[in-house]
């Protein structure tokens, strides 16, 4: 057996080597803003003869109202429902016939929409997006049956999914005033009353070029692309947006708890600490020493949360813990888990506050840090093995008001934190008072299959 130092210094090794492949990304990025506002962004990797095409929207369910709430998604849907010049259903056929892939996605803070294809077709992705950006029909007779799918979606993916029932529930009550309260997909209710010219009016009001970027990575000169950014998107038009009025969350006074029922056949148990955010590169290292604090817990195999309670234990049969500090609105540090047979959910909710106190209290040894510095770096280095994965990442950072070069010093601060960094925001944020805890009480799955539906 070689001895820890030997084990030690190689880990930490593993850890700066992901560094150092990033320190060159910023060479191969290339950016520039059209006339109208549109932000450009190209990643140059010629690696393979493809490349993707994304165009992200600054916006997402937290700019909907009361009453409104799916509507963000719902128009992601309507986007592949035709325009004058491409019928309903045609752009993504053109887009497999070009032998390439599409999808979009929604989010709280964006909605972004892809194509990855040969790299000769990229100017004919462009003429498509750039289309639909200024031009997007919203048809009474697309819109109606389109709604019914959404509202399926939601019944498929929220009302018949226990854990995630429990997880909008738990935040509609962890934000009280912030629309994060609201679940992307929207309300039944709100989907129910929601008309083709609500979506109208979202697409007229938010999709302007001066509240988008470009990213387009892969086998590509950045000059050709910027000349074909002009070319298709140039000729729309900015628009004046609305304000965005701040929308801070009050101050939470107290541990809330609430519990759901749901078929299921063991409890599941959410707990969510209102946590910061990274709002600079340059500000304090707290949301970089709660990711390192999430990867100790939950960042690996060997990583606190499943070795102690599940494999040693047994208290829970799935366990973990989750962050994110980049977001326009407020950060949640979430523990979970599925209690294990015969264990009731107060067992692990203990259970899971003992580790935050244990390491509140002891803190965190060099080579456990090094451990989980080196997977969480290393995920985020193995994601720009795909050109696709590249995009995602410039376009995510890119419309939350970071730039190409944040890229590579969020990956520098990460590196930096240390173990007493860790055990402080153990020790800082980690209080009942900004505590949600939610629990998923089981209901006989017998019983669900044989009640009338």
């Amino acid at each position: 057996m070689k001895p820890l130092a030997h084990w030690l210094s190689a880990i930490i090794l593993a850890t700066l080597a992901p560094c150092a492949a990033f320190a060159n990304s910023a060479e191969t990025t290339f950016e520039t803003t059209l006339a109208n506002g549109l932000k450009v962004v190209v990643r140059e990797d010629h690696r393979a003869p493809v490349a993707a095409q994304m165009v992200w929207y600054r916006v997402g369910s937290m700019d909907e109202v009361d009453g409104a709430s799916g509507l963000a998604h719902m128009l992601e849907h309507m986007m592949f429902k035709g325009t004058p010049k491409v019928p309903a259903g045609e752009f993504s056929r053109r887009v497999a016939a070009a032998g390439g892939r599409d999808n979009a996605f929604t989010n709280r803070d964006y909605t972004a929409y892809f194509q990855q294809v040969p790299k000769e077709k990229l100017g004919e992705m462009m003429a498509l997006e750039a289309d639909r950006m200024r031009y997007l029909s919203v048809d009474e007779k697309e819109f109606a049956p389109e709604l019914k799918v959404v509202m399926e979606e939601r019944r498929l993916r929220t009302e018949d999914n226990p854990h995630a029932l429990l997880f909008e529930q738990a935040n509609a009550v962890a934000f009280q005033s912030h629309p994060y309260r609201r679940p992307v997909i929207g309300w039944m209710n709100d989907l129910e009353h929601m008309t083709a010219a609500d979506a109208k009016t979202w697409h007229n009001t938010w999709y302007a070029p001066n509240n988008a970027i470009l990213v387009v990575s892969g086998d590509v000169e950045h000059e050709a692309v910027f000349r074909l950014a002009q070319q298709h998107y140039g000729p729309a038009r900015a628009r004046v947006l609305p304000p965005r009025r701040p929308q801070t969350e009050p101050a939470q006074k107290g541990l809330r708890r609430l519990w759901v029922k749901g078929p299921a056949e063991l409890p599941y148990l959410l707990m969510g600490w209102k946590a910061p955010r990274a709002e600079t590169l340059d500000g304090s290292i707290e949301p970089f020493a709660l990711e390192m604090l999430a990867a100790i817990l939950d960042g690996h195999a060997a990583a606190r949360l499943p070795r102690r309670l599940v494999r040693e234990a047994r208290i829970a049969n799935d366990v973990g813990a989750s962050y994110d500090a980049a977001s326009r609105g407020p950060a949640m540090f979430y523990l979970y888990g599925v209690s294990a047979p015969g264990q009731p959910p107060e067992i692990l909710e203990a259970a899971l506050r003992e580790e935050i106190t244990r390491i509140a209290r002891d803190g965190v040894d060099a080579a456990e840090l090094a451990r989980a510095k080196a997977q969480l770096i290393a995920g985020e280095t193995y994601k720009r093995d795909s050109v696709f994965g590249q995009a995602m990442e410039l376009g995510m950072m890119g419309i939350l008001g970071f730039t190409p070069r944040d890229i590579d010093r969020w990956l520098v601060r990460l590196e930096s934190v240390t173990a007493a960094e860790v055990q402080a925001v153990a020790q800082r944020w980690f209080v009942d008072d900004s505590l949600t805890i939610g629990v998923l009480q089981p209901e006989s799955l017998a019983a669900e299959k044989a009640a009338p539906h």
